[in-house]
């Protein structure tokens, strides 16, 4: 989608497709107006929201991004407007054709690739910021890691170590009423383990209760840890109660501080780069100008030799389709089958269905059904081959573009993508989200102007031009260019505004007993 076929006359529409039978709305449509093709609107058609340009029989598909977003559950006739009161999900066959679009994909030579400023870490990993972490294994010692972070903080000590970004609790509600083994336990296991080796971590306080189900010892065993001066661990029990633990935490970060700050950026390849793809309050022009425009860079970023992590399996329920067929082979598109059929049990055992997304704000952004939102979340991944595909919080190892399977709720997705070891993030926005991502800086791109205009303070990247003219291949180039630049240091505006404390949300699956 490199140049976008937008209707220039008043009011302006776009057709993603030919096949399409409807239209886009870019601005206004009222009653009466002559839209795409000369039709005349029979209703208000708000902007985001989509107008039949052609007639669509009951239980015939309703077609954008020439692709099946929902079929017609009464006659539509053109200049309908067309959206939950005429339009419900539906079953089809998929044809997921593995590996079929597969191709060499291009990837330049050491010498020719990028650069940014980062932080070489003694694992070979790269960092774009420099934090300590204090992690907790359990809810129970939440309230004892934000004491320690805040005792820190307060002393002034951080002025000594310039180099430190500074030192985040990371508390969950979770650790204990579960299952010591199973899906559950296993997925906190991976994720705790997978913060504390984030790149973007130079130290790390592990703090527990004592008499929890995730017991510190057990992980330290399963990983092979050995406490070093960035790595300490110590649970509230053992060290003689809350007083007592603060004051040894503090004294512990006190002690990581001098290593942690004896760090210098230095020039690294963009090919260590690992970025997590987000959206939320998506709307209907999200799967027109921001995701696209993320996907372009992703190309970029996959030809740099990079990494991009495609998430939030929910949300590319019915566009699966388009991935398998980029699948590297035909065991990566399988596996990416696999996850989606785990989700259809998921959902069905909880009394859920896989149409809950989109959310009420979705649907007054101009989204109908899930399928119609994923054909526009799927964009955010680029075209490039499928190369991986991980279960939540597994290390993200290969390069290119990868997918990690977890919930559309994006603090959680975040979350397995940073534990899989994502050190930078972009996340596209048309409704405006407010979200960051400590340890791992969050670059927000709006979708459309007006509200990046009124979330200026928010939003890094205005892609709502495109539907004025901008390619999305010149937005893409813009979006790599703010990477590198933020990686290399440079605050994003969730950065500046102090979001990504209370953003680590591991996800929880299995009974609170």
């Amino acid at each position: 989608m490199s140049n976008l076929s937008v209707v220039a006359a008043e009011p302006r529409s776009i057709r993603l497709s030919p096949k399409d039978n409807v239209v886009v709305a870019v601005d206004e449509i009222e009653k009466g107006k002559l839209a795409a093709g000369g039709i005349a609107a029979n209703a208000r058609v708000t902007r985001g929201h989509k107008m039949a340009v052609a007639p669509i029989a009951v239980g015939q598909p309703v077609l954008k991004f020439g692709q099946i977003i929902g079929f017609a559950t009464e006659e539509i006739a053109p200049g309908d407007w067309v959206h939950e009161h005429n339009t419900s999900m539906g079953e089809f066959d998929r044809d997921y054709e593995f590996a079929a679009g597969a191709k060499n994909d291009e990837v330049l030579p050491v010498e020719a690739r990028a650069t940014f400023q980062g932080y070489r870490r003694a694992n070979g990993k790269s960092g774009t910021r420099n934090y300590i972490g204090i992690l907790t294994s359990v809810n129970c010692s939440a309230s004892v890691a934000r004491f320690m972070a805040e005792a820190v903080t307060k002393s002034g000590i951080l002025a000594q170590y310039p180099n430190i970004d500074g030192i985040i609790p990371f508390v969950h509600g979770t650790g204990c009423g579960m299952a010591a083994k199973g899906e559950g336990f296993d997925i906190l296991k991976r994720t705790q383990w997978g913060y504390a080796t984030n790149p973007n971590l130079a130290g790390v306080l592990l703090v527990g209760l004592g008499c929890e189900v995730f017991q510190i010892s057990r992980m330290k065993e399963l990983y092979n840890i050995v406490e070093s001066d960035t790595f300490r661990t110590m649970t509230i029990q053992d060290t003689g109660g809350t007083r007592k633990t603060i004051e040894a935490g503090v004294a512990a970060i006190k002690e990581m501080l001098p290593k942690a700050n004896d760090v210098r950026r230095e020039t690294i390849s963009a090919s260590e780069l690992i970025l997590a793809l987000q959206c939320g309050g998506s709307d209907g022009y999200s799967g027109i100008t921001a995701n696209p425009a993320l996907g372009a860079a992703v190309d970029l970023l996959v030809k740099h030799g990079g990494t991009g992590i495609l998430s939030e399996t929910p949300e590319i329920y019915g566009a699966e389709h388009l991935l398998t067929r980029r699948a590297v082979n035909r065991e990566v598109g399988e596996k990416l089958v696999s996850r989606i059929k785990w989700w259809e049990e998921y959902a069905a055992r909880n009394g859920g269905e896989m149409n809950n997304n989109p959310s009420p704000g979705n649907k007054a952004g101009g989204l109908t059904t899930i399928l119609e939102k994923s054909l526009g979340a799927a964009a955010k991944g680029g075209t490039t081959n499928l190369t991986a595909v991980y279960e939540y919080a597994e290390p993200v190892t290969a390069k290119g573009f990868v997918f990690m399977d977890t919930p559309g709720y994006d603090p959680v997705s975040a979350t397995g993508q940073v534990a899989g070891g994502a050190n930078i993030l972009c996340f596209t926005t048309g409704r405006g989200s407010a979200y960051g991502c400590k340890p791992t800086p969050s670059i927000k791109l709006a979708t459309n102007t007006p509200m990046y205009q009124r979330m200026v303070e928010d939003m890094d990247i205005n892609c709502g031009d495109i539907l004025d003219g901008v390619t999305v291949q010149e937005k893409g180039q813009e979006i790599f260019e703010l990477i590198l630049r933020v990686a290399s240091g440079e605050q994003s505006k969730s950065e500046q505004l102090g979001y990504g404390d209370n953003e680590f949300v591991p996800w929880q699956i299995g009974a609170t007993m």
